[in-house]
């Protein structure tokens, strides 16, 4: 079996410069002519589609939280069969995920289901013999991770990096395979969120050249890649799955409003015979024709509010839509644009499609943040009653309004539970064909819960 090169960049902490070192690498593989196949550790919608822009092909998310070892395992050696190097962004801090007193949800605990090794980058402004230190903590840390080489972020003076070099060396650790001076790299922008999504404004050519130069002037390529090579071949285990007799059309909302799907999904749905249109909310006057059911994920609709309120057909197609009684499914931004109005942080009021009967307003804090397991109370579009699925939630927004106290035909059929606090709570609106829901959840690793939708939909499985 083949076993693709591949390579974690991990970081110490959060905002050492993970991403920007994946993408300065990414870049320089493929300007020496390498297909790289990126993955980002989990649950984030927003690095992916800058490392997807600079691999040229999609991203897809590593969290073994939410989805365990054998799907970890499987997504990579199917994502990477025609790659020559897998390249995964790790998340926060090498060892940081779900469980303060394990790997779990953590990018040590992807490196080591996929047998990887490690390159750890540090900011080394003000340091010198402490990374020695710092390094020797991580690679001594858990003896099932493998810190094979370090980046030093933020660096000086030419003696300020040889120093940085010479303690590493001394000390029998992981060699120094870049060191990147402060400022560097381009600058990317943000947002609340994060990163603002990525496209051709602001990852162009021309910067992902400028990310390529800044490794090839101060890190090692070659390092890289003989790092990468000679591993072990992966278990991957064959999912079990069916493909439905009948092939379905869904209508995924797809532009600068929304565009937060995980693509592990939409290859799941398309494997089984699925067909997925995109549509933009904001720009087309009418749904694709012969549509089965409609997908509205999330993103930024507080950002394009006027427009998406503007576009009045839309707003009645989708109306008219989950009237015929054909399956809708929308998380978090996709609930905001469901909802009967959005109000933005400028106290403006925008109209929206209206079928949940509720409002949402924007906050300036940030209302809910981390993972979350689902367990339906209902039968619902991914599952019958008693299925547990996992996920997670990130949203700047709330409900103004109980839409089950407004309307009793609409039923709350999530119980949420959060794992960090252990606090449990019902959420999920559904009314008839129609589910919505702040949660995000991973539904690729579930073929029973994707079989189950395109079943609702029309097909069979």
């Amino acid at each position: 079996m083949r076993s693709c090169p591949r390579i974690v960049i991990a970081g110490t902490q959060s905002g050492v410069g993970k991403t920007s070192v994946s993408l300065a690498l990414i870049a320089a593989l493929r300007r020496r002519g390498y297909r790289v196949q990126t993955f980002k550790v989990g649950p984030d919608f927003l690095d992916p589609s800058y490392l997807a822009m600079a691999s040229g092909r999609p991203c897809y998310n590593l969290d073994g939280w939410m989805t365990g070892k054998d799907y970890v395992c499987r997504l990579f050696s199917r994502a990477t069969k025609d790659a020559d190097i897998g390249v995964v962004e790790g998340v926060m801090g090498l060892f940081d995920g779900a469980d303060p007193a394990t790997l779990e949800g953590s990018t040590a605990e992807i490196a080591g289901w996929l047998r990887a090794p490690v390159i750890l980058v540090a900011n080394a402004h003000g340091m010198g013999r402490s990374l020695a230190a710092l390094v020797k903590g991580y690679a001594d840390f858990e003896p099932e991770v493998k810190v094979a080489g370090v980046i030093a972020n933020q660096c000086g003076s030419e003696r300020h990096i040889a120093w940085l070099s010479d303690s590493l060396r001394v000390s029998s650790l992981p060699p120094l395979v870049g060191a990147i001076p402060r400022n560097a790299f381009p600058e990317l922008e943000g947002r609340h969120l994060g990163l603002v999504t990525a496209h051709s404004g602001n990852l162009s050519g021309a910067v992902l050249e400028a990310f390529a130069n800044v490794f090839e002037l101060h890190g090692s390529v070659d390092d890289v890649l003989q790092l990468s090579q000679g591993l072990p071949s992966l278990r991957t285990p064959s999912p079990e799955g069916l493909t439905p007799s009948k092939a379905i059309r869904i209508g995924v909302a797809f532009d600068a409003a929304f565009h937060f799907y995980y693509q592990d999904l939409f290859d799941e749905m398309e494997l089984r015979g699925s067909e997925l249109i995109r549509f933009s909310p904001m720009k087309d006057n009418s749904l694709p024709e012969r549509l089965d059911a409609l997908y509205l994920g999330g993103g930024y609709p507080e950002e394009h509010a006027e427009a998406l309120s503007a576009n009045r057909q839309m707003l009645t197609e989708v109306r008219q839509f989950a009237a015929s009684d054909r399956p809708v499914y929308a998380e978090c931004g996709g609930l905001i644009y469901l909802s009967r109005s959005l109000e933005t942080l400028d106290g403006k009021q925008y109209p929206l499609v209206g079928l949940l009967p509720a409002n949402t307003r924007m906050l300036n804090r940030k209302k809910s943040l981390g993972y979350v397991e689902v367990t339906l109370e209902e039968d619902s579009l991914w599952g019958a009653k008693g299925t547990t699925l996992r996920g997670h939630e990130f949203h700047y927004s709330e409900l103004t309004e109980d839409p089950t106290t407004v309307n009793p035909d609409w039923k709350t059929i999530y119980r949420v539970r959060r794992p960090l606090s252990g606090v449990a709570a019902d959420e999920g609106f559904q009314c008839g064909q129609v589910l919505v829901s702040y949660a995000h959840l991973h539904l690729a690793s579930r073929p029973e819960a994707v079989e189950r939708f395109i079943t609702r939909c029309g097909g069979k499985s």
